[in-house]
């Protein structure tokens, strides 16, 4: 195999050989500086070609100085600028990215092995979401705090009143991300902090670091944020957690496992730090019974489509993706061919090939546990795909993380508790029928929360009910009609004006949710006083 540096001097675009990267090692930004680890770094790879990109490493960072800046130094500059003031660096630093979209591409589909079209949900997405966020940061206006409500009286004289309002916490914010978005990833989650003038340290899923520490580099070098605002660390979170105070924030994306041990650390049971967790999520697209053969035709069109690139986009590796399909029994067949014949279309292999539409697997980690899991599933419901079948595009099949889309099904699930409790993090998907609506629903529970459930039909006052019924199970309800078939923005997509988050087993954190992410990076807090002292307030 090809050495890193002697591929990023032959063999790498130009972009990639700029001098902060020639010994292959990425440095890590802290205190102000850029700063690489001492150890030999842990190697970053190609999943299409096999050949190692870069690599990555935090052994000998000064954890505690490197917290102890951000929380003071980056902490004190973003709380003395006002909220518009704020706005304005996010929308810098849209501008910036913007201008080296094309590099973010090319590190995308090189780290990740994904298409363009899924590189654009990643970049051009976490880029939306900063843009948005300067928008809504804008009309907070030139103030330091916010008002939560109203003035509440506090006894018969109304000269004494009590006020709520939130300040920014004065800690740091904390992000562990997860490895199948590291732009969005990041900015969905540093937008509203930066908003809120905390500060962010953020610590990549290390197999996908490259892209998003690529990104901060750019922010950084632009000298958009006051110094200790924006951090990162590559490598191993080995002491990350040990360095929280009480008033720092925590944000986590990944397995369940993870999150327990994060809930479980002194720093969350002792010193009170705030945790919002994302975690596992077995995600369902149900199709509503229709009063004529014309009216399911359409939704069932509706479903089929939604479920194929659900499945397809970024090779199923999205936290939202489609997990299990419930339709009407009489309709469980004609579903399954429909959705076979459109998975058959799908071309697997090289990204870098035009003709490919699903790329590969973010590691060959993450293909033997897709393996094994699909392996697991397998045991229990029957193959109405086969993905196996389907050959690569310019990939080698003994080198390549790529696994073709594979439909599964059963017809009892009832009895069959594997399909409801096992998530197979790729293109994977179980279909099974439901008798009535209570039946439905009661099968859909069974994930024990979601982050997201999608409906269609046709019937306007039966698509309401449904949501109504799953929302206090599911952190979003996405409802697909015909009438806005053209309109929707996608089952998996996530919009920094609606909530992204899940109850149960879904983690049981809000994120986004437009100026409501604000709040995880504030402390409410209630000042009692006289009428004329909180109308300065």
């Amino acid at each position: 195999m090809t050495s890193p540096a002697d591929w990023l001097l032959t063999s790498a675009p130009p972009f990639l050989k700029e001098p902060f990267v020639t010994t292959a090692l990425l440095p890590n930004f802290t205190v102000g500086q850029w700063t690489s680890g001492t150890g030999p770094g842990t190697p970053l790879f190609d999943p299409v070609l096999g050949t190692e990109l870069v690599r990555v490493d935090a052994t000998g960072l000064d954890l505690p100085e490197a917290f102890r800046f951000a929380r003071d130094t980056g902490g004190a500059a973003l709380r003395a600028l006002t909220y518009r003031q704020r706005a304005a660096l996010l929308g810098a630093t849209v501008k910036v990215l913007q201008a080296n979209r094309a590099v973010y591409e090319d590190i995308s589909v090189a780290n990740s092995g994904t298409v363009k079209a899924d590189t654009a949900v990643d970049v051009d997405g976490g880029i939306f979401t900063l843009g948005t966020y300067a928008k809504l940061g804008d009309g907070l206006g030139d103030v330091h705090h916010l008002t939560d409500g109203d003035a509440a009286r506090l006894g018969k004289d109304p000269l004494f009143q009590s006020q709520h309002v939130l300040v920014p916490t004065r800690g740091v914010a904390l992000f562990i991300n997860a490895f199948n978005f590291p732009s969005w990833g990041l900015w969905e989650k540093a937008a509203p902090a930066l908003l809120s003038g905390v500060p962010v340290i953020v610590k990549p899923a290390t197999a996908t670091a490259w892209l998003t520490q690529r990104m901060v580099k750019d922010v950084v070098d632009a000298g958009i944020w006051p110094a200790g605002a924006l951090n990162i660390i590559c490598g191993s979170s080995a002491g990350l957690l040990d360095q929280l105070q009480p008033f720092d924030v925590v944000s986590f994306t990944g397995s369940a496992d993870t999150a327990a041990v994060i809930r479980s650390h002194p720093a969350v049971v002792q010193r009170s730090v705030r945790v919002n967790i994302e975690a596992d999520s077995v995600n369902s697209a149900l199709l509503l019974p229709s009063a004529s053969p014309e009216d399911t035709q359409a939704a069932l069109d509706l479903l089929v489509k939604e479920v194929t690139r659900e499945m397809t986009v970024k090779s199923g590796q999205k936290c939202t993706a489609i997990r299990r399909v419930l339709v009407p029994e009489a309709l469980y067949d004609s579903a399954a061919a429909a959705i076979a014949a459109r998975l058959a279309k799908t071309t697997v292999g090289n990204p870098r090939n035009e003709s490919v539409r699903m790329g590969a697997l973010v590691s060959r980690t993450q293909l033997n546990a897709v393996r094994e899991g699909l392996a697991l599933l397998k045991i229990h419901t029957d193959v109405l795909h086969d993905g196996s079948a389907t050959p690569l595009l310019d990939a080698d099949a003994a080198t390549a993380c790529c696994i073709a889309p594979t439909l599964l099904g059963t017809r009892t699930p009832d009895t069959n508790p594997v399909v409801h409790d096992v998530e197979v993090f790729g293109p994977v998907a179980t279909l099974m029928p439901y008798r009535d609506m209570p039946h439905a629903l009661a099968l859909i529970r069974r994930g024990q929360g979601s982050l997201v459930a999608s409906l269609y039909g046709t019937d306007a006052a039966a698509l309401s009910a449904a949501a109504l019924e799953l929302a206090d199970s599911h952190g979003r309800v996405h409802v697909i009609s015909p009438d806005v078939a053209a309109l929707h923005t996608g089952h998996g997509n996530v919009m920094p004006q609606s909530l992204h988050g899940g109850p149960g087993r879904a983690g049981g954190g809000e994120e986004l949710g437009g100026l409501k992410a604000l709040n995880f990076y504030h402390r409410r807090s209630a000042i009692q006083a006289s009428t004329a002292v909180l109308a300065c307030i």
